[in-house]
């Protein structure tokens, strides 16, 4: 494009907005170059690493669910653009669906770093003093999840018996599968860690669930006219990475830690972290429709 013609587009850019187009090549001309350091904010990026004790190692832990969280936001902005998005494309979906998959992978691969990248000793001694605090108290997986699929696929078949004939918002939240990790039923006793979170998190997550009523993925799908089975297979695929090869990876390397030596240490959160991480007893499926009776009566195994 010629500059004139380039200055010329600019001036009708901003006259279209209603804004006096020379205001803004004024300021242009008295802006300092932009640079990298400033763009990615690398100084304010790296000085977020906050420890609690003197373990170099605990500095990789902190990065490590840093870099875990800036993944799920990736995912997050992805997955909101087709929830949000009117009549789109199968080619959409599909790009779409690769970058979320690929994202997944980062955090099944990322696991590495937590198993063999820690001192095993150390570790288990500045774990102490992270309590309550638990990777369970992280909102980015709940509002994942919300995107993807209707709250009733959140509930596992324990909760599912508890519901009432005709469950409500309230009766769902009240039974999701992931109060497990800190709502002893039979007591009524919660959990701190659970406690805080829902104190801080859930009347955003009530937000949530009304705000994508019939635009949750799950239901975006449902409202197309013949999907491909190129389609129908990715859903599937990034519903088993996220929903079963990752909770596994993280269930092994709680093992590692919490159980090497048949110590069966006790989680940060104080769940019953055999039990709450593995898939089988989550029942978390974004897509339950596409899946047969025989995969989900074996989901996880």
């Amino acid at each position: 494009m010629e500059n004139n013609e380039l200055i010329k587009a600019i001036e009708e850019k901003y006259k279209a907005l209603g804004e006096n187009p020379e205001t803004y090549l004024k300021g242009l001309l008295q802006a300092k170059p932009i640079n990298y350091w400033d763009y990615i904010q690398v100084d304010t990026l790296l000085s977020l690493q906050k420890t609690r004790t003197d373990f170099k190692d605990e500095e990789i832990f902190v990065m490590y669910h840093q870099v875990t969280e800036l993944t799920l936001k990736m995912m997050i902005h992805e997955i909101k653009q087709l929830s949000e998005g009117e009549n789109l494309s199968e080619e959409i979906w599909l790009t779409k669906l690769d970058r979320l998959k690929r994202y997944t992978r980062m955090l099944i691969t990322s696991f590495d770093i937590m198993k063999d990248g820690m001192s095993y000793d150390d570790y288990n001694v500045f774990r102490s003093t992270l309590t309550p605090a638990s990777g369970f108290q992280s909102a980015s997986f709940r509002y994942l999840e919300l995107y993807c699929t209707k709250l009733e696929n959140l509930v596992n078949s324990q909760g599912q018996q508890r519901l009432p004939q005709n469950p409500t918002m309230e009766d769902y939240f009240e039974n999701l599968y992931w109060k497990d990790a800190g709502y002893n039923r039979k007591t009524g006793k919660i959990s701190l860690t659970l406690l805080q979170f829902i104190e801080k998190y859930e009347a955003d997550f009530k937000v949530l669930v009304e705000k994508t009523k019939g635009k949750t993925l799950e239901e975006r799908v449902a409202q197309m006219e013949n999907p491909s089975e190129e389609l129908k297979d990715k859903l599937k695929q990034f519903d088993h990475f996220y929903n079963v090869a990752w909770p596994l990876v993280h269930l092994d390397t709680a093992q590692h830690y919490l159980n090497r030596k048949g110590e069966s240490k006790a989680a940060t959160g104080g769940s019953e972290w055999k039990k709450y991480l593995h898939p089988k007893y989550q029942q978390r499926k974004f897509f339950p429709k596409l899946w047969s009776k025989e995969e989900i009566a074996n989901w996880g195994e």
